[in-house]
């Protein structure tokens, strides 16, 4: 049998405001329990809201970077349900005109470019939290009333490898306009998946399955393909099932029922009366577009373009701000893009520390560095030498000329003593100069190993190769 895999996926991303949606209550991660609260978050009697500027300006920027038609009227709804964590008994939310539609995120696997739909991008508030514990449940209502924008895409997504690519490509460029932290560990992206598949033969399709408790990104990935293999093995064995909300459990690796979804939700939404509708112009919109910093994949592009590099260095280079930023400073002054491309993308990332937030964390400046490009290119010192420079640098942050002489790694320059070690090498190893004679022109290399070996990886590798061929062939 044949399968096409549909994935839908709903992202919920709290926005970094310095106020919540419709109050003036401080917007932070955590805090004591109930002490960023008042009337209004709070839902008491009387309290009104006021939606906050920043928080419309930000999830426009944040519709514009994901492709999306920007709407020019916004009005707000109420979605109710009851549930502990939410206080008025409704939600805020948009329901009919959102600050984003049709947009779309392209991700690239395999050398193969795809782009995802987005549907839509609402703003709405978040709700507070249950603390639960053996005796009873404890409610934190500091989250009551976070900003957020809801990103529903469209079910474009054919495999696990792909929503996580997604993932990645939209954390990067929220992160990158600065409109959220992105951080799933602390709730500030969070996100839910629909699975189901269709038989390409008999069009049959499974029921759709939402997971939820997805705390990584590779954790989607390892759902929805545990959930595809779920869902093929029991459409093989002629089984139907219910649609259902799961939960991915970490430990088994495999998705639990948590509960079934036998009819759909009636949230009986109804229009916001406390806010008025908001008209945001074109005017409005292009200045917020000017406004905008450079995008993941704009800047790849003129990485590309400007330094002459390949798709992947420009991709790993631009994903992390900090890491592209120390590349172009760096730049500035080595202009070997190639080389200082190679040397950030392995030696440097091998060691980096990035923090929480991404900000990366290097003991030396930009001009140590490309110092130390520098005395390579230059022949001062080798490739190998200057990747121990650079672990020591790493180490105690040291300028590179001060490790340099401290562990005598300066390349030699005197010619005359690297044919005296030629020459040594050579009477040492008559049998390879004999298999040389014979054709065997890869003894070189072993020679130029006994030369390096004794300068104690000092003498200039080419310059050994060429006085080697030359004293060979005599």
């Amino acid at each position: 049998m044949a399968y096409k895999t549909i994935v839908g996926l709903e992202i919920h991303v709290e926005l970094s405001t310095k106020t919540k949606a419709f109050c003036s209550c401080e917007n932070a991660y955590g805090g004591e329990p109930n002490t960023r609260v008042c009337p209004v978050c709070l839902g008491l009697p009387g309290a009104l809201p006021v939606l906050s500027e920043e928080v419309v300006e930000a999830a426009a920027m944040a519709s514009l970077a994901l492709n999306c038609e920007v709407g020019q009227e916004l009005t707000f709804d109420r979605k109710n349900y009851f549930y502990p964590d939410l206080t008025k008994g409704y939600q805020i939310t948009q329901n009919d005109n959102h600050i984003g539609r049709e947009g779309f995120i392209e991700v690239e696997s395999d050398g193969v470019k795809k782009k995802i739909g987005i549907a839509q991008i609402q703003i709405e508030e978040d709700t507070g939290k249950s603390l639960h514990t053996e005796e009873e449940t404890l409610m934190d209502y500091n989250r009551c009333g976070v900003p957020l924008i809801e990103i529903v895409t469209k079910p474009d997504i054919s495999s696990g490898l792909e929503a996580r690519l997604f993932l990645e490509k939209l954390r990067a460029t929220l992160k990158q306009i600065g409109v959220s932290d992105v951080k799933m560990e602390e709730g500030s992206l969070r996100c839910d998946v629909n699975v189901n598949i269709k038989d390409l033969d008999s069009q049959k399709r499974s029921s759709i399955q939402e997971v939820k408790n997805l705390n990584s990104f590779r954790g989607v990935e390892k759902a929805i393909d545990y959930e595809v293999a779920r869902q093929k093995a029991l459409m093989e064995a002629g089984e139907e099932e219910i649609r259902t909300t799961r939960r991915w459990d970490d430990v088994a690796n495999e998705t639990v029922v948590m509960r079934a979804k036998l009819t759909g939700s009636d949230y009986r939404f109804v229009p916001e009366p406390d806010l008025a509708p908001i008209e945001l112009s074109p005017e409005r919109i292009e200045e917020i577009r000017q406004t905008m910093p450079e995008l993941p994949d704009e800047k790849k592009a003129r990485f590309m373009e400007a330094y002459g590099l390949s798709a992947y260095d420009a991709e790993v280079l631009t994903q992390k701000a900090d890491l592209a930023d120390f590349y172009e400073g760096v730049a500035r002054d080595f202009k070997d893009y190639g080389m200082l491309a190679n040397w950030v993308t392995t030696e440097v990332l091998r060691r980096a520390d990035f923090t929480e937030d991404e900000e990366l964390r290097l003991p030396f400046e930009e001009k140590d560095f490309s110092d130390l490009l520098k005395m390579i290119q230059e022949d001062k010192i080798n490739n190998n030498a200057g990747k121990k420079v650079l672990r020591i640098m790493f180490e105690k942050g040291d300028k590179p000329e001060k490790i340099i002489e401290e562990e005598g790694l300066a390349q030699m320059q005197d010619s005359s003593l690297m044919e005296s070690l030629v020459k040594e090498v050579l009477e040492e190893n008559p049998e390879s100069v004999e298999d040389y004679r014979q054709g065997k022109d890869r003894v070189v290399g072993f020679l130029v190993g006994q030369v390096m070996k004794k300068s104690r990886g000092k003498a200039n590798p080419q310059v050994v190769n060429q006085l080697l061929l030359e004293a060979l062939k005599k």
